[in-house]
């Protein structure tokens, strides 16, 4: 079963806003993992892990109006400096996307997109969380939009000087 979406921005008068469409042809999980390296030991304690989430889009142009847009979550889960469970999703989507400026381009597939994909990711990531036993996971809403513009923000920031690269130090 397909399902078409179409983003119709507002009319600008210029006549080329009826070309303009975001159509999404496909929603699909890319790949998925979930890890519990110290099962079953892990249970027999409460449990109330430190929870870290890290998320990020990627975008890979397919064709002149076709894109993939994936949307990654890794999401690593500690209790007492060690590993309670580690899960990644890659939710992934293919958009048929025709009529936009460069700019509204970059929006589109950098927050629209996202924001379609995240609650099929959400619901991925509980779903492995709960089959691996663990305490419910509920991912937040995400303001992709924010994101976004904060990404443009850094990417157009001239760097104040070369960090220094990372070391790793024992601990």
């Amino acid at each position: 079963m397909s399902e078409n979406t179409e983003a119709q921005p507002a009319a600008s008068g210029n006549g080329q806003d009826a070309a303009q469409h975001v159509v999404l042809q496909r929603i699909y999980m890319k790949d998925c993992s979930f890890e519990s390296p110290r099962a079953p030991a892990v249970f027999s304690a409460p449990l109330n892990p430190e929870v870290k989430v890290n998320m990020r889009a990627d975008t890979n142009k397919l064709g002149d109006d076709s894109f993939e847009v994936v949307l990654t979550i890794t999401i690593e889960a500690q209790a007492e400096s060690r590993s309670v469970f580690l899960v990644e999703v890659h939710q992934a989507g293919l958009f048929s996307i025709h009529g936009f400026n460069e700019q509204e381009l970059g929006a589109i597939l950098g927050s629209y997109c996202p924001n379609i994909l995240f609650p099929y990711a959400r619901e991925a990531v509980s779903d492995l969380v709960q089959k691996g036993s663990m305490p419910t996971l509920l991912l937040q809403p995400v303001n992709f939009d924010l994101v976004y513009m904060q990404s443009l923000s850094q990417a157009s920031a001239p760097p104040a000087s070369a960090p220094a690269p990372a070391v790793d130090s024992p601990g």
